[in-house]
């Protein structure tokens, strides 16, 4: 009887028997398979697709992508009328399995936020969106893989668990960049691509975009805003324009804001009204006067030229950047990788679309028909005659 016990076998050639039944080795293998299939049937979601074992990590990708033929950044669930950037990164997501395709319809599932709802049109250098993810191998590649060239995901870092992008996002910087004929005056300049910015009017520009910097009421500059709601209240840090640079034989310039957050259509409207003052159709001192409680007609330039460059986030980095466990929020390597994203895709986009489309004459032409003095009865008080054109008022 003594004969016929078994002796145990040594631990190291149990692990090696083990790890020949996952490797396929025949014998004790289809004993192990069979019961590994019958564990995944049982932990299989509803839909027959089994549970990934990977634990899911809160992470932020760097995003770059041309707006034009798009409707804007946020995601629309359940319309299929207007393409959004959303649409194609879920998309991508899904199919190179960072994420189930419940998130995909869902996504506060996995904890999805933007840094800047960027409008129809607006393209971005540096949006950061943050979300649980996944972390498979070749991440950015397989992601990359399911996009379009006009977006592209330029790096990933890790974040803590409860990070939300456009929370702990401190300021956005945008850049707006315009042929320099917008900039021509109506009497007595060119109006077409032959001009070129004189430093005396490039200094007047910029005079007129530092007024910008500080705190304001904006409510004239975007939406359903009331002189009165706090909301309306926003921080400009700066705001300049460059010098201007020539290509395929048009002047341009970029001119560059930084500010804690927008509203809707803030910037194209900041852009239009320095623009129409510049030209001679609106005095300088409707940009003091838009700040106040009147109501001011105030100029949205084309979405066209807007671009989202960089997101900043000080606070986050100086309380987790150098703890040891997190990476700051710093795209310094990825720089080289925006810059090629911008030369290929961005700017030439602009240049070509205003060329063949002409989207800034066109808005230019239509610059005559507001009326900037159209609340100066109001800004007046009651009883005060101000001189203005017969109907001139609220």
């Amino acid at each position: 009887m003594a004969g016929n016990v078994q002796t145990p076998a040594p631990v190291g050639a149990a692990r090696e028997q083990d790890r020949k039944a996952r490797s396929g080795w025949p014998g004790g293998a289809r004993v192990w398979e069979d019961a590994e299939q019958q564990a995944k049937k049982l932990k299989s979601s509803p839909d027959g697709e089994p549970h990934r074992k990977l634990p899911k990590r809160k992470i932020v990708l760097l995003m770059a992508y041309s707006g034009k033929g798009y409707h804007g950044m946020q995601r629309n669930v359940g319309s299929s009328q207007f393409k959004t950037i959303e649409d194609d990164l879920v998309s991508a997501l899904v199919q190179s399995g960072c994420i189930p395709e419940n998130h995909g319809e869902d996504m506060k599932k996995m904890s999805f936020q933007r840094c800047a709802r960027t409008d129809k049109g607006v393209s971005a250098a540096g949006q950061v969106v943050s979300l649980k993810v996944w972390l498979i191998d070749d991440i950015l590649e397989k992601i990359n893989s399911h996009l379009p060239p006009h977006i592209r995901i330029l790096g990933l870092k890790r974040v803590t668990g409860g990070f939300n992008s456009k929370n702990k996002c401190d300021a956005r910087t945008y850049f707006y960049m315009l042929p320099t004929f917008a900039f021509a005056h109506k009497d007595h300049d060119v109006q077409d691509e032959s001009y070129r910015l004189s430093m005396e009017t490039l200094r007047r520009v910029n005079g007129l975009l530092a007024c910008y910097k500080g705190t304001h009421s904006f409510h004239n500059f975007t939406s359903q805003k009331g002189p009165r709601e706090a909301s309306a209240r926003r921080y400009i840090l700066d705001m300049f324009c460059e010098e201007p640079f020539v290509r395929e034989g048009m002047e341009f310039a970029v001119i560059k804001v930084k500010g804690q957050s927008f509203m809707t259509h803030q910037i194209r409207k900041m852009v239009g009204l320095v623009v129409a003052i510049v030209k001679g159709y609106a005095p300088e001192s409707v940009l003091e006067r838009s700040w106040g409680e009147a109501k001011v007609d105030v100029p949205k330039a084309p979405g066209l030229g807007l671009v989202l460059e960089r997101v900043h986030f000080e606070k986050y980095n100086q309380r987790f950047g150098n703890d040891g466990l997190h990476e700051p929020l710093d795209w310094t390597r990825e720089e080289a990788g925006v810059t090629a994203f911008k030369e290929q895709h961005i700017y030439p986009t602009i240049i070509s679309t205003e060329r063949h489309e002409r989207s800034m004459a066109q808005w230019l032409s239509t610059l005559p028909v507001h009326d900037f003095n159209a609340s100066a009865h109001a800004a007046a008080g009651p009883g005060t005659k101000v001189p203005g054109p017969p109907g001139d008022g609220d």
